[in-house]
């Protein structure tokens, strides 16, 4: 029998939702302060996924100031297709509130916002049978809307709100036969999170939840996976059932700490007595019938296209005059905006961690530039490999403390940033989840320059929804990159 692995979507993915046509599948994430914003997924299988693009590609669809902090931004989208129309709807917190957006191809182009007045995050879209338009929020309560204009023609009204567990969110509404279905995760997105059903003869209720709530919850488990809920139902085209939900792989010493955020897994969902049912969220389980593999994208971006990749993003905007395929073709040279990395408004271009055990590389051209490769959580927690001045050095930036930890001569020569990062494997008292071993390489070899311990880009740490990303910066001049690579590991 054939298996798959969990994660299904490794790496910073959190609150993934899901929708099929015909055979094929589209999700979407979370995508928090980052831009361009709601990555964008396909598959034929459930288990393949690979990114086709971002929904909120263009400033006019995505505007976060530099005063919306890390981990505001887009929150948890839901898409679906719906009398021939892609939609997206989604929240963005701290920054304008409920949109909604449409596109007839997945590939886009995705149309500009229409705003929605409600309150709340976690929007869902579903239609009844009369072809009107329902939106459920966190909170949890639904309105119907009219998806054109946004405009709220009934509600909000109150809905089941879970079991009393804190934070009910995350709902998904859908018409399954003679009843409506609401899935709700609730218990707070951390090692307390959950999923709960109830089910209703229409969206206004009155609500019956299932008698074996929670639907899937590892609370209290020793199990690996850890955190699971924010889930979302699929029938696949061969009428079996399947939820993809978020969850997290802590690493280390008690309390353990999860640096690749909350990613997206595949759970089977089987029905009986009328309610969907699943077991835990395994990191091995018995695939689906179809099998379709698919491409990933190369370990190394000569950056010789004449777009940047869709898994390439940056905290909150990324200005036209900051970056450039075409000034020297062949390399991406990026131009400072802000001094430090340690403050909104600088120029960096990244990939999210998705391996516990990976390597990241990049030729650096550096110039006059200051310069180098991060590894970003947020604005105060980073570990950088700078390049300036003809000083190669590694700079630690945990909270309030900045620390230059190591450094060494480099030649003005182009020069080779690496981090390799190392999981802890049999953690005793005091490890950390990884290590992240930072070197320089030039013309008269490599020299190992530093050694960090990876608890502290963690969200245990630092706090917050997001995951590490790794990515090439500039804070002062202007630098060439000719090549970034990233690959996974065998430990």
């Amino acid at each position: 029998m054939r298996t798959y692995d969990n994660p299904v979507i490794p790496g910073f993915h959190p609150d993934p939702s899901v929708c099929r046509v015909g055979d094929d599948y589209y999700l979407v994430c979370s995508s928090f302060e980052y831009f361009p914003g709601v990555p964008l997924f396909h598959s034929r299988d459930l288990v393949h996924w690979r990114q086709i693009g971002n929904v909120l590609d263009r400033p006019g669809q995505l505007d976060l100031p530099d005063d919306v902090p890390a981990s505001a931004g887009i929150y948890a989208p839901t898409i679906r297709h719906h009398d021939g129309l892609f939609h997206v709807v989604t929240t963005s917190a701290g920054a304008g509130g409920t949109f909604l957006v449409t596109a007839e191809r997945p590939e886009g182009p995705w149309s500009d916002p229409v705003w929605i007045d409600l309150p709340g995050i976690d929007p869902d879209l579903a239609w009844d049978e009369d072809g009107a338009c329902w939106v459920a929020m966190a909170g949890v309560s639904v309105a119907r809307i009219d998806p054109r204009t946004g405009r709220v023609l009934e509600g909000p009204l109150p809905m089941w709100s879970g079991t009393g567990l804190r934070d009910p969110e995350a709902p998904h509404l859908y018409r399954i036969g003679d009843w409506w279905y609401l899935l709700l995760a609730e218990g707070g997105t951390a090692v307390g999170h959950g999923v709960s059903v109830a089910r209703a003869r229409s969206p206004r209720g009155p609500w019956e939840p299932a008698p074996g709530n929670p639907l899937v919850s590892h609370r209290g488990t020793g199990l690996p996976i850890q955190c699971t809920g924010h889930g979302d139902l699929v029938q696949a085209a061969d009428g079996t059932w399947w939820m993809v939900l978020l969850g997290t792989r802590p690493r280390g010493w008690f309390p353990e700490f999860h640096v690749l955020g909350r990613e997206t897994f595949l759970v089977p969902v089987e029905w009986a007595d009328g309610w969907p049912r699943t077991g835990p969220v395994q990191e091995r389980h018995p695939a689906p019938a179809a099998w379709a593999p698919v491409e990933q994208p190369p370990v190394r971006d000569d950056f010789a296209d004449p777009a940047l990749a869709p898994h390439w993003i940056s905290p909150r905007r990324r200005p036209e005059g900051c970056w450039s395929l075409t000034e020297r073709p062949g390399r991406l040279t990026l131009t400072a905006t802000g001094d430090s990395l340690d403050r909104p408004g600088h120029t960096f271009v990244g990939r999210r961690q998705q391996h516990h055990d990976c390597r990241a590389a990049a030729s650096l051209e550096p110039g006059a530039a200051r310069a180098g490769l991060s590894v970003r959580l947020d604005e105060a927690h980073h570990y950088d490999l700078e390049v300036s001045g003809g000083v190669a050095a590694v700079i630690a930036r945990i909270g309030p403390l900045r620390q230059r930890v190591a450094e060494h001569p480099v030649p003005a020569d182009p020069v080779t940033l690496a981090v390799e990062i190392r999981a802890t494997r049999d953690p005793g008292k005091q490890h950390g989840p990884d290590t992240l071993v930072f070197s320089v390489g030039t013309g008269e070899g490599t020299v190992r320059l530093a050694e960090l311990d990876g608890r502290y880009l963690s969200t245990e740490v630092a706090a917050g929804f997001t995951g590490r990303v790794i990515g090439m910066y500039v804070t002062e001049g202007r630098a060439a990159f000719d090549w970034f690579e990233y690959a996974p590991t065998t430990p």
